[in-house]
C-alpha cells in the first residue's frame, strides 16, 4: 500500500511524514523540491501474540509506504498547477493507492499562513482545484484525441474507443463543474476503462486536519465541523496535532504514555491514520504462522482463498488445493494448531472461501 502525502505550503504535511515514519524531514517551510520516502511496518497486536505463541525464526509486519510530495504550484496562477508538478512527482501522485491530505487547522507566529490567515475549508477546496485540473487536462486531451482519431482501427478497437469516448464524456463536465471523479459512481466496469488513467480525484482521500495542541480538546468538534461540509465519497477527515505526535515519538516509551494521558491522547496517530487508510481502501489483514515465521498479510476485503494464496505466492494460487483456517481469537484461545484442530475450530476452506479479518491461514497447494 502506497499513500502520497499532499498539501498546500505550510500545512505541516512534512512534519506529519515525520510523525507517521519517525522520519528527520526539513520542515519549517513553505515546501521544497524535495521528495520524501518513508517504509512503515502495520502496528498489528495480534500479530505480537501469534509470534509470542510459534516463537518464530522472524516476525514480519505488513507495511505501508509514505510519500511526501513538494507542495504543488498554485493553480489560480496562468499556467500553473498540479499538472506542471515535475513529471517524476505527478507520478508518484498517480501511483498512490490513496491521497493523505493534510490541511492546515493551526495558528503559528513563527510559520504564518501564506495566505494571512487559517482557513481550512479554504485550503482544501483549493488543493482539491489543484487536483480536479491536472485530470481535467488529461481528460480534454483524451477526448479531443477520440473524437478524431476513434474511428479509426479494427471494429474491436472502434468499439473500445466509443466505450471509453462515452464515460470520459461523463467525466468531463463534472470536471469543469469541480466535481472530483471518485464522486460519480462508476460501476465496476467503468473503473476498469479507466483504470490507466490512474486519476487524482478518483483516489479514495483520507483529510487530515493539522491543529495545534490548544485545539485539542476541540479536536471532535473541528472534525464534524469540517465532515459536514466536506461530503465526498470515498473520503474519511480525522485530525491531530502533528507538532505534539512528532515530540511523542522523540520521547521513551514510559514517558510518552504519560505525555499522551495528559493531553487526553488514546492511541498514537500512526495507529489511528493506518487504521483508517485500510478502511478507507477496504482492506483486511490475514496471518501465516509456524516455527520459521509469523506474518500478517494485506488483501481488499471480500478477496477469496486462493486470492489469499496469490497474495503470498503465485505458486500457491497456481496449485492451490485448499486453505486451512483458524480465527485469531481461537487459534490464541486453544494455544496451538492441533488443539484447534481438536476443538474443530480449524477448517478446511476451499477457492471461493471469503477471508475474514484475523485469519489465520495455511494454503495446501500441488507444486
Amino acid at each position: 500500500m502506497q499513500i502520497a502525502i499532499v498539501g498546500l505550503a505550510a500545512s505541516g504535511k512534512s512534519t506529519v511524514f515525520n510523525t507517521l515514519t519517525r522520519g528527520h524531514a526539513e520542515t519549517g517551510g513553505y515546501g521544497g523540491a524535495v521528495v520524501n520516502v518513508g517504509v512503515v511496518k502495520v502496528p498489528d497486536d495480534r500479530l505480537t501474540a501469534l509470534t509470542a505463541l510459534f516463537h518464530p525464526k522472524r516476525e514480519v509486519h505488513a507495511d505501508v509506504t509514505y510519500v511526501d510530495l513538494p507542495a504543488p504550484p498554485r493553480a489560480d496562477e496562468p499556467g500553473v498547477g498540479a499538472a506542471d508538478m515535475p513529471p517524476d512527482q505527478l507520478a508518484r501522485l498517480r501511483n498512490a493507492d490513496a491521497l493523505l491530505h493534510v490541511v492546515r487547522a493551526f495558528e503559528s507566529a513563527s510559520v504564518p499562513h501564506p495566505d494571512g490567515s487559517v482557513d481550512a475549508g479554504r485550503d482544501l477546496e483549493r488543493l482539491d482545484l489543484e487536483l480536479i485540473m491536472a485530470d481535467l487536462a488529461v481528460v480534454e486531451k483524451r477526448v479531443e484525441r477520440l473524437r478524431t482519431q476513434g474511428h479509426h482501427g479494427t471494429p474491436a478497437e472502434r468499439e473500445a474507443n466509443d466505450r471509453e469516448l462515452a464515460i470520459l464524456e461523463r467525466v468531463l463536465p463534472a470536471l469543469r463543474d469541480g466535481t472530483p471523479i471518485r464522486d460519480l459512481g462508476l460501476d465496476a466496469d467503468e473503473a476498469r476503462v479507466l483504470r490507466g488513467f490512474r486519476f487524482l480525484t478518483e483516489k479514495p482521500v483520507l483529510v487530515l486536519l493539522n491543529i495545534g495542541e490548544q485545539d485539542l480538546p476541540r479536536e471532535p468538534e473541528i472534525v464534524a465541523g469540517v465532515a459536514e461540509r466536506y461530503r465526498h465519497s470515498h473520503t474519511l477527515v480525522d485530525a491531530l496535532s502533528a507538532r505534539v505526535e512528532m515530540e511523542i515519538g522523540e520521547l521513551e516509551p514510559d514517558d510518552a504514555a504519560v505525555f499522551m494521558e495528559e493531553l487526553g491522547l488514546h492511541e498514537s496517530s500512526l495507529d489511528r491514520v493506518i487504521r483508517l487508510s485500510y478502511r478507507l481502501l477496504g482492506l483486511i489483514s490475514f496471518f501465516t504462522a509456524g516455527p520459521d515465521e509469523t506474518r500478517a498479510w494485506t488483501i481488499p476485503d471480500g478477496a477469496t482463498a486462493v486470492d489469499a494464496a496469490g497474495a503470498i505466492h503465485s505458486d500457491l494460487a497456481r496449485g492451490f488445493i485448499r486453505a486451512e483456517v483458524v480465527t485469531f481469537e481461537d487459534l490464541i484461545r486453544l494455544g496451538s494448531m492441533a488443539e484447534a484442530r481438536r476443538a474443530g475450530k480449524l477448517r478446511s476452506e476451499g477457492r471461493s472461501y471469503r477471508v475474514r479479518d484475523g485469519d489465520v491461514i495455511e494454503v495446501l497447494f500441488n507444486v
